[in-house]
């Protein structure tokens, strides 16, 4: 531990996260500050694009046309507290990571609790991409199977591992830079699957048929929390604000971004209930005729970004793993066995887990509602002040809200797996 002319304390475990969070969204090096604000708002809408985009139909079918009120509830009240990291930021200008905020907040435990959330956020969230790899793989090839010393492995199980097969060299990887241009296609991606599935409903036979449920109670908290999922890009906003040239439009940026994503997740909500109802899949992908053409395309642009981002997101925590072992860190069998470990946890997981949906209602509801909403509150809480006095009941009915969506939707999301986990064993 050592400390830093800004004078807060760096820890290499939590620097090295920090450093490799960067290379992940590839946002250039934040102290420049030469970013325009054209490049700023597209690599945010980059961060805030991603597999959310499969799951928001999904969640509309979970709670019914009512809950879509609640995207536009959880993109404001994430967009507040992207706010609230910013005048974080303006109060200390020494701060310049997520955890960095939760350590000027609340020292060494706040910035080591920010961290974990993180690192476990981005674990899990790579571990779903070999789901939704083995899912998505297994619906364009159904006939395919594996068999090994006379043991049959299903579809969608040989898929993943498979997957994960082509993924593990770039684990290896300890330069990852160059991937992390071919990665920063969120925005662009989401657009052709947005455009891909309109197209298969209009000229596909498929349609715009289905009416729905007004609520659906019962599915309230799976609406709720993978629309939380679809916002937790919290953690890189330090970055880009940071690299902004003008950092004053940083408010504008934020508005821009939850605007522009929030109206995407939106229409897809809706034309994914109005196309399939309650028959939606966790990935709306799942849906589509596989035979057509533009369900082809929606798929193969789903599959790509994974298979580009999968060890830029990992890095992170690898870097933490191998942070535990620091006599072994230079050791180059040590490294492959470690990223070889945790491919493997991942894929254990992805078996033994296969859904999708509910993993990222878990993600959604306990991590990123948490790492995106709660966190920030708690942080600046306890940095700054209030402009007004009504500003802090807003602040602490907003954590209390985050809490209750996040006890509800995590218990529903583990109920869930637990019951779907058991019908398979039996």
């Amino acid at each position: 531990m050592e400390q830093c002319e800004s004078g807060l304390l760096r820890y290499p475990l939590l620097e090295n996260y920090n450093d490799e969070l960067e290379v992940i969204k590839d946002y250039g090096t934040p102290t420049q500050g030469k970013t325009s604000f054209t490049k700023t708002v597209f690599n945010g809408l980059n961060a805030l694009s991603g597999v959310g985009i499969l799951s928001v139909p999904y969640a509309l079918a979970s709670g019914g046309w009512l809950s879509l009120i609640l995207i536009f509830i959880v993109a404001i009240a994430a967009f507040y507290t992207g706010l609230l990291i910013k005048r974080c930021m303006e109060d200390d200008p020494r701060i310049k990571s997520y955890p960095d905020i939760g350590e000027r907040a609340f020292g060494k435990i706040g910035r080591t609790i920010i961290s974990t959330f993180m690192c476990t956020e981005l674990y899990l969230v790579v571990t779903g991409f070999l789901i939704m790899e083995g899912d998505n793989l297994h619906n364009l090839f159904p006939e395919l199977s594996l068999e090994a010393s006379g043991i049959k492995i299903g579809g969608r199980e040989s898929f993943v591992l498979i997957v994960a097969l082509i993924m593990l060299p770039t684990v290896y990887l300890d330069d990852l830079r160059s991937l992390s241009y071919i990665s920063a296609t969120g925005v662009i991606a989401s657009f052709i699957i947005i455009a891909s599935v309109v197209r298969v409903a209009t000229f596909d036979g498929i349609g715009f048929h289905y009416k729905g449920e007004l609520v659906v109670w019962s599915g309230i908290p799976t609406a709720v929390s993978l629309y939380g999922f679809c916002y937790c890009a919290h953690p890189v906003f330090p970055t880009l604000y940071h690299s902004m040239e003008k950092k004053h439009h940083f408010s504008k940026v934020l508005l821009l971004c939850f605007l522009y994503s929030t109206i995407g997740y939106a229409f897809m909500a809706i034309i994914g209930y109005l196309m399939f109802g309650p028959n939606i899949n966790p990935q709306i992908t799942l849906n589509l005729p596989a035979g057509k053409l533009w369900s082809k395309i929606a798929i193969y642009t789903t599959l790509v970004n994974p298979l580009s981002k999968y060890a830029l997101m990992l890095q992170p925590v690898v870097n933490a793993t191998e942070s535990w072992f620091p006599k072994f860190r230079k050791n180059i069998y040590f490294k492959i066995i470690i990223r070889t470990l945790l491919v493997i946890s991942q894929v254990l997981i992805a078996l033994i887990v296969p859904f999708f949906g509910y993993l990222m209602t878990l993600i959604g509801a306990f991590l990123s509602l948490s790492a995106s909403i709660t966190i920030p509150c708690l942080c600046y809480l306890k940095i700054s002040g209030f402009s007004f006095k009504g500003e802090k009941l807003l602040v602490i009915g907003t954590i209390l809200l985050s809490i209750i969506i996040a006890i509800f939707g995590t218990y529903t999301s583990l109920v869930q797996i637990i019951n779907e986990t058991l019908v398979i064993t039996k």
